[in-house]
């Protein structure tokens, strides 16, 4: 059974849902807006304070954040983090800041425990707590199902880390996976039916292609599975279906660009070279010609397909930021990942602002620049992510403070940048 057929197989999915009248106009109206990652489900990378403070190696995850050490310590450091992490200070300064979404991410987990898995919960109240803090200050969110039961993708961003193929190929096959997250997904549905004037989609299911019956006027956001657009053309579109939105996520530093259409940067005035094919050896303006060469791919996609809009992306362009690719795992750029070659030092490409030069800020404002212009010719762009600990050429918030994203988003320093 291949995704779409898993998708339209699921019980909460209709072939005859009603007409939606969502909350936002996405159709009309771009989308302009930032996840608030770290907060509800915490990944190594963002805060890696709270891992290193536990003083033990085999922490690398939720789900085993609660394992090795005592629960009710696991519960006090995390609810101090919760208290703090995201407070409506930052979602008066979202709004300031021109954005219309935040996209919420949370796992399974804040839901559903059971069978002796470890995970702490508590989040649930912080979620209310965004959502009426959000209406207060006029921002629409996609709460996100980031984590489902036994990981969807093994990423650490899923609460359970597992490099087990075999265990990723069949998440979909287990009955009891599906079951699980069905579950969840509808009662997050049920629970903020009546407030999508607020909670505008469900993402129902970070980086797998999940769908929700729709009983309100809440809209359903899927993932395209990293199968590209063209796998999802003509499927679930209007009149049958109404309210489906496509989710994708642009990242050009983890791995080779595999398939990649070159033909279609003909139109830059570039030379593109063989570091093309593998996205953490591209020059700047290699990593800004992708990004532009996007744009016309959305274009022929949204009108007559889904809404699309790119659910993660950041002005980053390396994989250096600590233990982004997972805790204790080093990075392709610098040749400490394994199995990598390097490419150069990561010295001043992250950490604090403080450390960056005048002209890599100058990059990561035309690179920001660059995408959100490409994205904006389908529906609109969700940055990752608001702020993190020690890697601000992430950080919406530091590249806010540091000049490298315009108080406006619609402001222009490099109109021409996609020529």
């Amino acid at each position: 059974m291949g995704f779409r057929g898993v998708l339209l197989g699921l019980s909460f999915v209709s072939a005859s849902l009603a007409a939606v009248h969502s909350g936002f106009n996405y159709g009309s109206d771009k989308v302009r807006g930032v996840n608030l990652g770290g907060w509800l489900v915490i990944e190594p990378w963002i805060t890696p304070s709270l891992f290193d403070n536990t003083g033990d190696s085999r922490i690398i995850d939720e789900y085993t954040f609660g394992k090795y050490q005592d629960h009710a310590k696991a519960y006090r450091t995390l609810k101090a983090h919760w208290d703090s992490w995201i407070t409506e200070a930052d979602f008066r300064a979202i709004a300031g800041a021109g954005l219309n979404h935040v996209r919420l991410p949370i796992g399974y987990w804040a839901f559903d425990v059971s069978g002796g898995e470890p995970y702490v919960q508590g989040q649930l109240p912080y979620l209310d707590k965004a959502v009426s803090w959000a209406e207060k200050h006029g921002i629409k969110v996609i709460i996100d199902l980031h984590g489902a039961p036994g990981s969807q993708n093994g990423f650490d961003n899923s609460g359970l880390k597992t490099s087990d193929p075999q265990k990723l190929r069949s998440w979909y096959r287990s009955r009891s996976n599906i079951d699980r997250t069905n579950a969840i997904i509808k009662r997050i549905a049920n629970t903020y039916k009546d407030r999508s004037n607020v909670v505008s989609a469900i993402a129902a299911l970070n980086d797998y292609p999940y769908g929700n019956s729709k009983q309100s006027n809440t809209q359903l956001m899927i993932s395209d599975a990293f199968q590209g657009l063209d796998y999802w053309r003509g499927f679930m579109r209007p009149p049958k279906y109404e309210g489906v939105i496509m989710d994708i996520h642009k990242y050009q530093m983890f791995s080779p660009a595999v398939g990649a259409n070159i033909e279609v940067l003909g139109s830059f005035p570039l030379t593109i070279s063989s570091s093309y094919l593998q996205e953490v050896r591209r020059s700047n303006s290699e990593h800004i010609a992708v990004a532009c060469a996007q744009g016309p791919e959305l274009a022929n996609f949204s009108p007559s397909n889904l809404y699309t809009i790119v659910g993660e992306w950041t002005p980053a362009a390396t994989d250096c930021a600590k233990y982004l690719n997972g805790r204790g795992v080093g990075s392709r750029y610098d040749g400490t990942y394994p199995g990598s070659t390097r490419v150069g030092s990561c010295t001043g490409l992250t950490g604090k602002a403080s450390t960056f030069s005048s002209e890599y800020k100058t990059f990561l404002r035309q690179y920001w620049e660059a995408q959100t212009k490409a994205f904006e010719r389908g529906n609109g762009w969700i940055q990752w992510t608001w702020k993190a600990e020690f890697a601000d050429e992430w950080s919406y918030q530091a590249g806010l403070a540091n000049g490298w994203i315009p108080q406006s988003p619609t402001s222009r320093a490099y109109p021409n940048i996609c020529g």
